[in-house]
């Protein structure tokens, strides 16, 4: 066993998002197109003696105790097998808070693979996805990455070819956005068009990134730019700027542009930040396993 391990928690994009219906238990039957990016928080899980669970986190808002799902990931396993003595979880945050990018349950599956290789559990990826739903919709797919057809609450996942590598500038009005609020008023909302998902998964097979810029289609940006038309304008200037497809990512309100080249991402980049005065812009690229 080993006494600490250092891990990137990568966060997602997504390429289309589609609302299918609320169901009966109150959430949305969703069909996803998601895409592990570059950027990434950093976590290192150390053993301690004491049986607790230690949380540091860079930034003072974050919670430390059970409402964090990197306590709540160590918590999961440590009952499940009977670990008793204590993990002190240290998290550097790169990847923007409610920014529609799971930054929280991408962190949530880092524990999760974490806490297997050091205490050497023997847990499969399947079963490390199978126990990361119960923390939240994103985690299995944070535990699998890469590209991925993610249906129901976005849970059930189909592993689909790697997305044709590219450049993507990622910017984050300083808004809060309301994952539910958002979805609340989607449901409000009719006769809006719905993403061509199967062409998007042609445009992936096919590797070809034009066509996966053609087909990015997220319908909540029906609800979510009325909200904060900020995102509506800056997705305008990275279009302007050259990026070949532009989206927003989750419920928001991040906007991210595809770019072909690192040059002409970082000036679109430093264009945007300069003129909407937001601090969290980033420049990143597509990540394949």
């Amino acid at each position: 066993m080993k006494d600490r391990i250092q891990l990137k928690a990568l966060a997602k994009i997504n390429l289309g998002l589609d609302v299918l219906r609320r169901r009966e238990d109150g959430y949305h039957e969703v069909k996803m197109i998601m895409q592990t990016i570059s950027l990434h928080d950093d976590l290192e899980i150390r053993r301690i003696k004491t049986p607790e669970i230690q949380v540091k986190t860079n930034l003072y808002y974050l919670p430390t105790n059970e409402n964090n799902l990197v306590y709540k990931a160590a918590k999961l396993l440590m009952d499940e097998f009977g670990i008793k003595e204590g993990v002190a979880i240290q998290l550097k945050k790169r990847i923007p808070v409610a920014a529609g990018m799971a930054g929280g349950s991408t962190d949530g599956a880092a524990v999760l693979w974490g806490m297997n290789q050091m205490y050497g559990l023997g847990l499969s990826r399947q079963e490390l996805m199978e126990r990361g739903v119960k923390l939240g919709a994103d985690v299995p797919y944070c535990v699998q990455r890469g590209t991925a057809l993610a249906e129901g609450r976005g849970e059930i996942l189909t592993r689909l070819p790697a997305c044709p590598e590219a450049w993507i500038v990622l910017a984050k009005p300083a808004v809060g956005m309301s994952t539910a609020a958002v979805y609340k008023a989607i449901d409000a909302i009719d006769g809006y068009s719905h993403p061509d998902t199967e062409g998007m998964i042609d445009a992936i097979k096919k590797s070809d990134i034009n066509a996966v810029a053609s087909k990015l289609s997220n319908v909540l940006e029906n609800a979510s730019i009325p909200m904060c038309p900020m995102i509506g304008d800056i997705k305008k200037m990275l279009s302007d700027m050259g990026a070949v497809g532009v989206l927003m990512s989750g419920s928001g309100p991040t906007a991210y542009g595809i770019f072909k080249n690192k040059e002409t991402a970082q000036k679109a980049a430093d264009n945007v930040k300069k003129t909407f005065n937001i601090r969290d812009v980033y420049v990143t690229k597509i990540f394949n396993i």
